[in-house]
């Protein structure tokens, strides 16, 4: 499957190649083709400047007009050139990332909180992450999305049965996925313009809630259209009217710096929405049968396309007032029509008519980006992949077969079964250093996380329940809050001791607890805290170097499981099968090591 995938993306990186080629021709032509024309009219003026106007006349229409079409038509071509050069931009970084190669993508850095229940330990955020390997977001919004999304992982079965339906659905959809995306990358914005565009929709109205500006334009008007009428009857001079004019052209200077403010602040954030327009028209016209893809589109009004014509219009709008940097158009529509304050006005009787809408739009776009980039997971990643069975029959159940790590190449990943069925339930894992116990437990991990927001996952077969995760795998100190690691561990630990005494049902994934203690002390508290998980009902498995909690198993047979990774040694050379076996591990490595690398180790 990884050939076929690679051997479309290699294609589509041609055929955007080659169409990028000839659009670049196109552009080539077109410009020496104006060049000519401009140059035919110079010439024209020239030759039949004695010869009277309407010749010359002739020629500038002639020569003119399909000059200013060319310049249309050379604007499309512009925009062809860069839809191109994006679509021949996404398929290489697809391409790349077939080969584990993410580099070219957000890495979501400033998602990072080491403080969070399971992202930090899981390196969902970050260089070569979670995040990284999904993200596929053309948006702001739709980044803030799925960070969301993989912080605050779904629970309801419901809920999470609904999101695979989507993402299969949008798994086959790629043309609309890939032109989405585009059209998002074509002009992806700022993180701020939601909040900015949502701080515009909510600010208060500044001329049209005032009857004296409302009136001012009409006023303006008829005092124009008066005075004209008085020169063409005579009562009225051509001086007395151009007096009157520049007069209302100097009144209108009162307003130029409320409205230019209202311009600088929003005028650029607003464009934006021109991109959105272009993302809820391709949203509009995409048929979906999915209850939540259904649901979006109810967001954006599609029966009546409501929301891509109104930010269309907004866009429309906003581009006409833009005529006021223009200082010769600018003076002239003020002085006859008060045209700045009319227009300005517009612009607000849209924000009353649309601004109540604005932030279901916005979520809208933001929702089907984060969709589509979990579509674009689902469509790269179909062999060795399923959709997990979700079980809320039982207490608590999590059961696969074959679960690798999403991150690490396939030609080197080693999977594993896991199974846990019932609650209580804990398995303790053994096994000597780099034998892959850490790898285990965030391979775990990060299926269930995978598994809980709607994804595929790596695994032959999988089902669980969605519990919330909670993990302890990287618990690190703090010298701005002077706190120890071991502290900081004990905090943690705390956390999930008050969540479980709160009723609340967890899956824990805990790496060598207590570390910063002495071995004494760590063993003893170490039995008592998974005493304690036992009686408080929890789920969750436990990676340890102490072989003596492997002894739990005889307190608790029937709730605790015991597992091991094993260093095999054999003469002078140790090897990592990195296969989960039953039992506790019996082989350590410390020693026979520190002996290869020439370090003393007393007999």
């Amino acid at each position: 499957m990884d050939n076929e995938l690679k051997a479309e993306y290699t294609r589509r990186i041609e055929e955007a190649g080659q169409a990028l080629a000839r659009v670049q021709n196109r552009i080539n032509r077109i410009s020496l083709l104006r060049v000519l024309l401009f140059c035919m009219a110079v010439a024209g003026v020239i030759y039949f400047w004695n010869e009277g106007w309407a010749l010359m006349a002739g020629t500038l229409v002639l020569t003119l007009l399909p000059f200013l079409m060319l310049i249309r038509y050379h604007n499309r071509l512009f925009w062809r050139k860069e839809y191109l050069e994006k679509e021949r931009e996404t398929s290489l970084q697809e391409l790349a990332a077939l080969d584990n190669d993410f580099s070219a993508l957000d890495e979501g850095r400033e998602y990072i909180d080491a403080s969070h229940l399971y992202t930090y330990d899981l390196d969902v955020f970050g260089a070569h992450s979670l995040f990284q390997c999904l993200n596929r977001t053309c948006t702001p919004i739709g980044k803030d999305v799925l960070a969301d999304w993989l912080n605050h992982h779904l629970e309801d079965r419901e809920k999470i049965l609904h999101r695979q339906e989507t993402v299969r659905e949008l798994a086959a959809k790629g043309a609309f996925r890939r032109h989405f995306r585009i059209l998002g990358l074509m002009n992806k914005g700022e993180a701020a313009d939601k909040a900015e565009l949502l701080d515009w929709a909510k600010s208060p109205l500044l001329f049209r809630c005032h009857a004296g500006y409302r009136w001012l334009p009409v006023i303006v008007t008829l005092l124009n259209l008066g005075c004209l009428g008085g020169v063409l009857t005579g009562f009225v001079t051509g001086s007395q009217w151009g007096i009157l004019w520049f007069a209302i052209v100097l009144f209108s200077f009162l307003f130029t710096h409320k409205i230019s403010k209202v311009q600088a602040v929003y005028g650029k954030k607003l464009q934006i929405l021109g991109t959105y327009a272009r993302l809820l028209k391709a949203i509009d016209e995409e048929p979906f049968e999915s209850a939540v893809l259904k649901k979006v589109k109810e967001k954006i009004g599609s029966d009546h396309r409501q929301a891509t014509q109104a930010i269309q219009k907004l866009v429309k709008l906003m581009n006409e007032l833009d005529q006021r940097n223009n200082y010769l158009m600018y003076t002239v529509l003020n002085g006859c029509f008060f045209w700045e304050i009319w227009q300005i006005m517009r612009i607000e009787a849209w924000k009353e008519a649309h601004a109540a809408e604005l932030p279901q739009w916005l979520e809208a776009i933001g929702e089907i980006d984060a969709l589509n980039s979990l579509g674009t997971f689902a469509y790269n990643h179909q062999e060795d992949y399923c959709y997990p069975v979700i079980d809320t029959s039982a207490p608590f159940k999590l059961c696969g077969k074959r679960l690798g790590h999403p991150l690490m190449p396939r030609g080197q990943c080693v999977t594993n079964d896991i199974y846990m069925n019932g609650r209580p339930a804990f398995i303790i894992i053994t096994g000597a250093n780099m034998a892959g116990k850490s790898t285990y437990l965030r391979t775990i991990g990060v299926n269930y996380l995978l598994a809980c927001i709607g994804c595929p996952v790596y695994a032959a077969q999988m089902e669980l329940y969605p519990a919330k995760l909670i993990t302890s795998l990287r618990t690190s100190d703090s010298l701005n809050d002077n706190e120890s690691y071991f502290f900081a561990e004990l905090k943690r630990l705390k956390l999930i001791i008050d969540k479980l005494k709160a009723g609340e049902q967890l899956f824990i994934i805990l790496d060598e607890i207590l570390k910063g203690t002495n071995s004494m002390d760590k063993q003893k508290g170490s039995f008592a805290l998974i005493k304690q998980f036992m009686n408080l009902q929890a789920n969750g498995i436990i990676a340890t170097h102490d072989l003596l909690l492997g002894t739990l198993k005889d307190l608790f047979p029937q709730h605790i499981a015991n597992y091991c990774f094993e260093a095999d040694i054999t003469g002078d050379e140790l090897t990592f099968s990195y296969q989960l076996r039953s039992g506790v591990a019996q082989n350590m490595n410390a020693c026979f090591l520190m002996k290869k690398m020439g370090i003393a180790v007393a007999e």
